[in-house]
């Protein structure tokens, strides 16, 4: 079943076109995370805080992200991290325009890093 993963932590920055420098390694890592089919990055410069809502194929691939991600969160220093996971309502999703994002036909998906990668759709 699809699983989302919200993380939420406080963050000092950098943020938008320097944090794009600053994790770019760090996404390439993130994208080879097996069972993940997308994430998108999130930004609160107001309140100081970062973090991500994560698509995993499946629950359990989403718990052993998280146990990662946690770890190498406070490795970089970061605490008061927040890391929720929810079973996906795919129907629902669909009538609120989420069908491409929830979309997961392995024939319609190409590796952008190589085989051993996450995928992105063309």
């Amino acid at each position: 079943m699809l699983t989302a993963l919200l993380f939420r932590f406080p963050f000092p920055g950098p943020w938008g076109k320097e944090l794009t420098e600053a994790a770019h390694g760090l996404a390439r890592d993130i994208a080879t995370e097996p069972g993940l089919v997308w994430k998108i990055w999130l930004e609160d410069r107001a309140a100081g805080h970062a973090g991500g809502i994560y698509l995993f194929e499946e629950a359990a691939a989403a718990e052993r992200y998280r146990e990662k991600h946690e770890r190498r969160l406070s490795a970089m220093g970061l605490s008061g991290v927040t890391a929720n996971a929810f079973c996906v309502n795919s129907e629902l999703s669909v009538l609120t325009m989420a069908g491409a994002a929830l979309e997961h036909d392995p024939e319609k998906w190409e590796p952008v890093f190589g085989k051993d990668h996450a995928p992105i759709r063309r």
